[in-house]
Protein backbone atom coordinates (compact mmCIF):
# COMPACT_ATOMS: atom_id res chain seq x y z
CA UNK A 1 0.00 0.00 0.00
CA UNK A 2 1.16 3.56 -0.96
CA UNK A 3 1.86 5.98 1.45
CA UNK A 4 -0.33 9.10 2.45
CA UNK A 5 0.69 11.65 0.29
CA UNK A 6 -0.22 15.95 -0.83
CA UNK A 7 -0.84 18.41 0.73
CA UNK A 8 -0.11 21.91 1.27
CA UNK A 9 2.32 24.08 3.40
CA UNK A 10 2.72 27.57 3.98
CA UNK A 11 5.75 29.06 6.00
CA UNK A 12 5.84 33.36 6.16
CA UNK A 13 8.48 35.29 8.33
CA UNK A 14 7.90 38.35 9.17
CA UNK A 15 10.78 40.46 10.46
CA UNK A 16 8.57 43.48 10.66
CA UNK A 17 6.33 41.32 13.09
CA UNK A 18 9.29 39.57 14.64
CA UNK A 19 7.30 36.26 14.00
CA UNK A 20 6.75 33.01 11.45
CA UNK A 21 4.06 31.29 10.78
CA UNK A 22 3.57 27.59 8.83
CA UNK A 23 0.19 26.83 8.10
CA UNK A 24 -1.26 23.49 7.05
CA UNK A 25 -4.46 22.08 5.71
CA UNK A 26 -5.57 18.49 6.94
CA UNK A 27 -6.52 16.22 3.78
CA UNK A 28 -4.18 13.33 4.03
CA UNK A 29 -5.22 11.12 0.27
CA UNK A 30 -4.17 7.77 -0.95
CA UNK A 31 -4.03 8.30 -4.25
CA UNK A 32 -7.43 9.57 -4.75
CA UNK A 33 -9.28 8.43 -2.02
CA UNK A 34 -9.75 10.85 0.95
CA UNK A 35 -8.29 8.78 4.04
CA UNK A 36 -8.48 11.64 7.24
CA UNK A 37 -9.55 15.60 6.90
CA UNK A 38 -7.67 16.60 9.94
CA UNK A 39 -4.22 15.24 9.65
CA UNK A 40 -1.53 17.31 11.98
CA UNK A 41 1.52 18.14 9.15
CA UNK A 42 3.04 20.65 11.36
CA UNK A 43 5.16 20.45 14.24
CA UNK A 44 6.79 22.62 16.87
CA UNK A 45 10.59 21.07 17.82
CA UNK A 46 13.17 22.21 20.16
CA UNK A 47 11.74 23.74 23.11
CA UNK A 48 8.82 25.64 20.22
CA UNK A 49 11.57 27.26 18.89
CA UNK A 50 11.28 25.54 15.53
CA UNK A 51 8.47 25.34 13.46
CA UNK A 52 8.75 22.27 10.81
CA UNK A 53 5.81 21.17 8.27
CA UNK A 54 6.00 18.87 5.81
CA UNK A 55 5.19 17.28 2.25
CA UNK A 56 5.38 13.76 1.54
CA UNK A 57 5.01 10.22 2.40
CA UNK A 58 3.58 10.76 5.90
CA UNK A 59 6.07 7.65 7.58
CA UNK A 60 8.82 9.37 5.79
CA UNK A 61 8.15 12.67 7.07
CA UNK A 62 7.83 11.65 10.68
CA UNK A 63 11.38 10.06 10.36
CA UNK A 64 13.13 12.78 9.47
CA UNK A 65 11.22 14.84 11.87
CA UNK A 66 12.73 13.22 14.67
CA UNK A 67 16.03 12.73 12.18
CA UNK A 68 15.72 17.17 12.29
CA UNK A 69 14.96 17.12 15.84
CA UNK A 70 18.63 15.39 16.72
CA UNK A 71 20.02 17.88 14.67
CA UNK A 72 18.43 20.64 16.30
CA UNK A 73 19.59 19.34 20.06
CA UNK A 74 23.04 18.73 18.77
CA UNK A 75 23.62 22.23 17.37
CA UNK A 76 22.11 24.11 19.96
CA UNK A 77 18.75 24.98 17.96
CA UNK A 78 20.64 26.69 14.96
CA UNK A 79 18.85 25.80 12.04
CA UNK A 80 20.75 26.74 8.86
CA UNK A 81 23.49 24.28 10.36
CA UNK A 82 20.94 21.22 11.43
CA UNK A 83 19.22 22.05 7.87
CA UNK A 84 22.33 21.65 6.67
CA UNK A 85 23.81 18.51 8.62
CA UNK A 86 19.98 16.84 7.79
CA UNK A 87 20.65 17.13 4.23
CA UNK A 88 24.31 15.57 4.22
CA UNK A 89 22.60 12.26 5.94
CA UNK A 90 19.72 12.40 4.17
CA UNK A 91 21.76 12.22 0.92
CA UNK A 92 24.46 9.96 2.17
CA UNK A 93 22.65 7.38 4.48
CA UNK A 94 21.51 4.27 2.74
CA UNK A 95 17.96 4.20 4.20
CA UNK A 96 16.96 7.98 4.26
CA UNK A 97 18.56 8.62 1.16
CA UNK A 98 15.23 6.93 -0.36
CA UNK A 99 12.82 8.85 2.01
CA UNK A 100 10.42 11.08 -0.17
CA UNK A 101 9.40 13.77 1.43
CA UNK A 102 10.21 18.03 1.50
CA UNK A 103 9.97 20.28 4.79
CA UNK A 104 9.95 23.62 5.62
CA UNK A 105 11.20 24.89 8.66
CA UNK A 106 10.86 28.07 10.17
CA UNK A 107 12.22 29.99 13.87
CA UNK A 108 13.67 33.15 14.86
CA UNK A 109 17.10 32.35 12.57
CA UNK A 110 15.16 32.18 8.95
CA UNK A 111 12.66 29.84 7.18
CA UNK A 112 14.18 26.81 4.92
CA UNK A 113 12.82 24.63 2.85
CA UNK A 114 14.54 21.40 3.08
CA UNK A 115 14.90 18.42 0.79
CA UNK A 116 16.56 14.53 0.08
CA UNK A 117 17.95 16.44 -3.21
CA UNK A 118 20.18 18.35 -0.98
CA UNK A 119 18.32 21.49 -1.47
CA UNK A 120 18.34 23.59 1.78
CA UNK A 121 16.79 27.29 0.46
CA UNK A 122 16.13 30.32 1.76
CA UNK A 123 13.53 32.38 0.13
CA UNK A 124 13.81 35.89 -0.96
CA UNK A 125 10.33 37.45 0.09
CA UNK A 126 10.02 35.22 3.56
CA UNK A 127 7.58 32.52 2.27
CA UNK A 128 7.50 29.59 0.82
CA UNK A 129 4.70 27.25 -0.24
CA UNK A 130 5.11 23.15 -0.75
CA UNK A 131 3.11 20.12 -1.53
CA UNK A 132 0.47 20.12 -4.57
CA UNK A 133 -1.57 23.36 -3.19
CA UNK A 134 1.68 25.05 -2.45
CA UNK A 135 1.74 27.22 -5.71
CA UNK A 136 -1.38 28.17 -5.24
CA UNK A 137 -0.74 29.17 -2.00
CA UNK A 138 2.53 30.58 -2.51
CA UNK A 139 1.16 32.89 -5.42
CA UNK A 140 -1.79 34.17 -3.07
CA UNK A 141 0.55 34.81 -0.57
CA UNK A 142 2.92 37.14 -2.18
CA UNK A 143 -0.08 38.66 -3.57
CA UNK A 144 -1.49 39.70 0.15
CA UNK A 145 1.95 40.26 1.45
CA UNK A 146 2.37 42.86 -1.70
CA UNK A 147 -0.35 45.03 -0.12
CA UNK A 148 0.54 44.78 3.45
CA UNK A 149 -1.02 45.58 6.05
CA UNK A 150 -2.24 42.62 6.35
CA UNK A 151 -0.63 40.52 9.80
CA UNK A 152 0.94 37.05 8.00
CA UNK A 153 -1.37 35.12 10.78
CA UNK A 154 -4.35 36.05 8.60
CA UNK A 155 -1.95 35.73 5.23
CA UNK A 156 -1.20 32.30 5.65
CA UNK A 157 -4.79 31.04 6.68
CA UNK A 158 -6.49 33.19 3.59
CA UNK A 159 -3.66 31.70 1.42
CA UNK A 160 -4.80 28.19 2.71
CA UNK A 161 -8.37 28.97 1.49
CA UNK A 162 -7.23 30.06 -1.80
CA UNK A 163 -5.59 26.69 -1.86
CA UNK A 164 -8.44 24.66 -0.83
CA UNK A 165 -10.67 26.14 -3.50
CA UNK A 166 -8.07 25.44 -6.42
CA UNK A 167 -6.40 22.49 -5.54
CA UNK A 168 -8.17 19.00 -5.26
CA UNK A 169 -5.61 17.69 -2.54
CA UNK A 170 -6.58 20.44 -0.28
CA UNK A 171 -9.26 21.42 2.38
CA UNK A 172 -10.13 23.65 4.35
CA UNK A 173 -9.28 22.45 7.43
CA UNK A 174 -6.57 24.73 8.55
CA UNK A 175 -4.32 24.05 11.15
CA UNK A 176 -1.53 27.14 11.92
CA UNK A 177 1.49 27.32 14.65
CA UNK A 178 3.50 30.72 15.10
CA UNK A 179 6.41 31.34 16.59
CA UNK A 180 7.46 34.74 17.93
CA UNK A 181 11.19 36.28 18.71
Amino acid sequence: MRNLRSTTILAIRSEDERRAVVASDGQATLETTVIKSNTKKVYRLFGDKVLVGFAGATADCLALLDKFEGKLSKYDGRLRRSAVELTKEWRTDRVLRHLEAVLVAASEEGLLMISGAGDVLEPDEGVIGIGSGGPYALAAARAFLSVGGIPIVEVARRSLEIAAAIDIYTNDRISLEEVSW
